[in-house]
């Protein structure tokens, strides 16, 4: 297999309020990929079940994101989700809680397997 790189789209995503690391997750994603109508599948002649799809998240609480929960964003294609340290927690000045900043980037691939003959 021979996975090009089609599409790079980067999203950033909140929880004000409730420390909700997949929320915040989630809503980068959302960011990264509503922001963009893309034909790459139609332009090549792929369905669009052949996207593999690598999405990279970064939070300062990796192993409070659920991954399976951002894995139901995505309407096609074959997505796979790492999570990484990143992002950026923000505490209030009043000491009442934190609030939440994640950073997504997605790539989109397709195999594209030259052809021989």
């Amino acid at each position: 297999m021979t996975k090009t790189r089609m599409v790079t789209q980067f999203g950033m995503g909140t929880s004000i309020r409730s420390r909700d690391y997949t929320e915040a997750a989630a809503r980068a994603i959302r960011d990264a990929l509503w922001h963009n109508s893309l034909n790459v599948a139609d332009a090549f002649g792929f369905p669009k079940e052949a996207m593999l799809i690598d999405v990279e998240i970064g939070v300062q609480d990796p192993a409070a994101v659920d991954p399976a929960a951002l894995l139901r964003i995505f309407p096609y294609g074959q997505p796979s989700v790492r999570l990484v340290k990143g992002g950026l927690d923000v505490d209030k000045p009043d000491g009442s809680g934190t609030s939440v900043i994640a950073n997504a980037a997605i790539v989109v691939s397709f195999d594209m397997e030259p052809e021989h003959g």
